[in-house]
């Protein structure tokens, strides 16, 4: 499927030696463990093999080298002291650096075997304790607008980060308020033996992949259809709160009759904490700055005739309870990690991503990206939410299952959004 035809080490243009590190804090140390963040971009851009190789990719590295020297921690390490009872910390040293691979595939372009080129991939892993999607985003950003650009210079490349709102923010200082996360979060991955590096994907997954999209007048629509039927309601009903029930009802109708009826399940989501602490973190801060939540039905509920309406009440609330609730967006975060890791024994189902992540407006000179794929929901039981390329206000549901799974989920899919989208459910 793919011949390897560089393999190189990226390391930071700095103009001069410079050792960096940051403190591992508790929203770093509930990823410890949990597969890494795998994304990929498709570009539409057709060029020769000898362009790509002598153009395209020398620019790439230049403009990654670049970039990096923005976001160094990227190019570091987790380290773990000797010391018992110290906290790691995130480090960079000169020379340390990212692992740069370019391959060529066989495989046709649009549909993720043409005999001629036609476009382009990059793909990006990080260690899930290093960074958040928000944070991988800036970077992205970042690296796409330095190559597009062909800005060589530290103090031009920081003004025009800076003007977009990319240049991370690093103060560790500023994550106040956290009542003893850090050293609760800790006690407990080395209670469990958690692992440092992420799990290994083992090929092929044998999984199949597909995007369903849901455009803003359905969503609309679908809005209409709770407050409808809750008239007096005051849950949390945005676009992210419909679009999760939509699926939770999927996956639950979808699923092998012998599941009892009375059996919990739960749907996972997660809230960037950024502007919701106090005192609030700038949106541009640097590592993972996230909140859990989760909702819980029956599944005898969530698949029965008014199981749309009542799970999204359910995620909403969910929501409201963990972003809005009195008693802060932290509250209960002592048991954030364990929580987790019961989850996934549990009958659960869950989302990566969010709506306002647009990764269609990056930018590296070939124009907006033909497709963005989360393949980290390769290894679970999440689908992956961004927004939509094509569509103003839409947005994209990535799905990763067997193939009988995926053959009855988007059936599934299909037959109740039609339903709910009826004419009969609106009349007055």
């Amino acid at each position: 499927m793919a011949t390897i035809l560089q393999r190189s080490q990226i390391s930071p243009a700095l103009d001069s030696v410079s050792d960096f590190s940051l403190p591992i804090v508790s929203f770093d140390m509930i990823w410890y463990g949990f597969p890494a963040n795998q994304s990929v971009l498709f570009f539409d851009f057709p060029c020769s093999k000898s362009h790509f190789l002598e153009t395209l990719i020398p620019d790439l590295k230049s403009s990654l080298s670049l970039t990096l020297n923005q976001f160094l921690p990227l190019a570091g390490n987790i380290i773990h002291l000797l010391k018992p009872g110290n906290k790691p910390i995130l480090r960079y040293e000169t020379g340390d650096s990212v692992s740069f691979t370019v391959s060529e595939s066989s495989a046709d372009f649009n549909h993720l075997t043409g005999n001629h080129p036609r476009g382009l991939c990059i793909g990006f892993v990080t260690h899930h304790a290093v960074a958040d999607a928000s944070t991988v985003l800036s970077f992205v950003h970042a690296w796409a607008l330095i190559d597009k650009s062909q800005l060589n210079g530290a103090d031009n490349i920081r003004e025009l980060l800076a003007q977009r709102n990319l240049l991370p923010f690093y103060d560790r200082k500023a994550v106040t308020n956290l009542n003893g996360l850090d050293s609760i979060y800790w006690d407990v991955i080395v209670d469990c033996c958690c692992p440092v590096e992420p799990p290994v994907v083992v090929f092929p997954i044998n999984k199949l992949r597909a995007t369903l999209v849901l455009k803003k007048e359905e969503i609309g629509k679908l809005k209409n259809l709770v407050l409808a039927k809750c008239p007096n309601t005051s849950t949390h009903l945005s676009s992210f709160t419909i679009i999760c029930a939509l699926v939770w009802v999927c996956w639950a109708n979808s699923a092998a009759p012998e599941v009892p009826v009375d059996q919990p399940e739960y749907f996972g989501f997660m809230a960037d904490c950024r502007g919701r602490l106090n005192p609030p973190l700038p949106a541009n801060y640097f590592g993972n700055c996230v909140a859990f939540g989760k909702a819980e039905l029956k599944h005898g509920v969530v698949k029965g005739s008014d199981g749309f309406v009542i799970a999204a009440k359910a995620i909403g609330e969910a929501i409201k309870e963990t972003v809005a609730g009195e008693r802060g967006i932290l509250y209960g975060a002592e048991k954030w990690v364990d929580e987790s890791r019961k989850l996934v024994e549990r009958r659960h189902h869950g989302v990566v991503g969010s709506p306002r992540f647009d990764f269609y407006v990056v930018d590296y000179g070939w124009g907006k990206p033909n497709k963005f794929e989360i393949l980290s929901i390769d290894r679970g039981v999440c689908i992956s939410l961004c927004k939509s390329r094509d569509f103003e206000g839409g947005f994209e549901i990535g799905l990763s299952k067997s193939r009988v799974e995926m053959e009855a989920f988007t059936t599934v899919f299909k037959e109740i959004l039609q339903s709910l989208l009826m004419p009969s459910n609106f009349a007055p």
